[in-house]
């Protein structure tokens, strides 16, 4: 009998020595980190060696570095990394001036309705990509555009928005500006309320303006979140592709081919997923290049 009791004692033993205390996170996190290996962790090995590989469908042949070789001496690669480059340097400090002057005005104890202003401003942020792109579309058209409407009344002639080559650059940065100034806005409004109110008192008892309290207190306390969206919208902007897609499709001549409009059509046009793959890696150390880079000069 002390057998036959002691058998079902030890198995239960040995079926709850599984789950202790010690064991108990790591159980928790299991379901994340499966999901990670599934969904993150192989698709990156999985594009890292198609990127070594030529070929269409199944029938792949390994190729080694020639797809980074093809890279290099690729044109259209070096074209699509000056314009995604272009609208980097314009778009994004006018877009994070534009957003931290509309935080100054949102908090300021002058405005009225202030969280009704706040909510219009933020909602540009909300809409979908390509319906906003659509939308951008029809008001950049030449002949029956709104802006060149607009701009009609004004005695100024219809101007070629997506057509022009300059212009089409323009328009990539008007409709980035409008859709991301608002949603850097309210993270600039953050970082202004959480500064101590005592700080500009004091300021204001040693007789210091609004220019020098600006200066003096507020930009150095928004030095982070300030770091913060540049990198963000440095990286956001590395991998620009709605905009373009729908608005210009890369083109007039390819002005607004950027790099992830070239992947995809290198992917999903031409089917040739090596050299994609490739691209894809390329425009991954661009990022962390970049963001390296921007927090490294940023600290100094």
């Amino acid at each position: 009998m002390t057998l036959t009791l002691s058998r079902p004692r030890e198995r239960a033993r040995t079926r709850r020595s599984y789950v202790t205390r010690r064991n108990i996170p790591y159980l928790l996190i299991m379901p994340a980190l499966l999901g990670f290996l599934v969904f993150k962790a192989y698709p990156i090995i999985a594009a890292m060696y198609i990127s070594l590989t030529t070929g269409a469908g199944g029938a792949r042949s390994f190729v080694g570095l020639d797809n980074y070789v093809r890279l290099v001496n690729d044109p259209l690669f070096w074209t699509s990394l000056w314009n995604t480059g272009l609208i980097l340097v314009v778009q994004v400090p006018i877009m994070l001036l534009f957003a931290l002057l509309l935080s100054l005005g949102l908090n300021s104890p002058l405005v009225r309705l202030r969280g009704l202003w706040r909510l219009g401003v933020f909602m540009p942020s909300l809409t979908g990509l390509v319906a906003y792109g659509v939308m951008f579309s029809v008001i950049l058209r030449k002949d029956a555009g709104l802006l060149n409407w607009l701009l009609g009344l004004f005695g100024v002639t219809p101007i070629d928005w997506l057509g022009s080559p300059f212009w089409a650059r323009i328009s990539i940065v008007i409709a980035l500006t409008w859709h991301y100034t608002g949603y850097n806005a309210v993270i600039y409004l953050a970082g202004l309320q959480s500064i101590p109110k005592e700080l500009y008192e004091a300021a204001m008892v040693d007789g210091a303006g609004a220019a020098r309290r600006f200066w003096s207190i507020t930009v150095p306390q928004l030095r982070p979140i300030l770091a913060l969206t540049v990198v963000l919208s440095t990286i956001g902007t590395l991998q620009l592709f709605d905009e373009p897609f729908v608005l210009t499709g890369g083109g007039p001549d390819n002005s607004t081919l950027t790099i992830s409009l070239y992947l995809y059509q290198n992917g999903f046009r031409y089917f040739d997923f090596g050299y994609a793959a490739a691209i894809a890696y390329a425009l991954t150390l661009i990022v962390a290049v970049f963001g390296i880079a921007q927090m490294r000069l940023q600290k100094k």
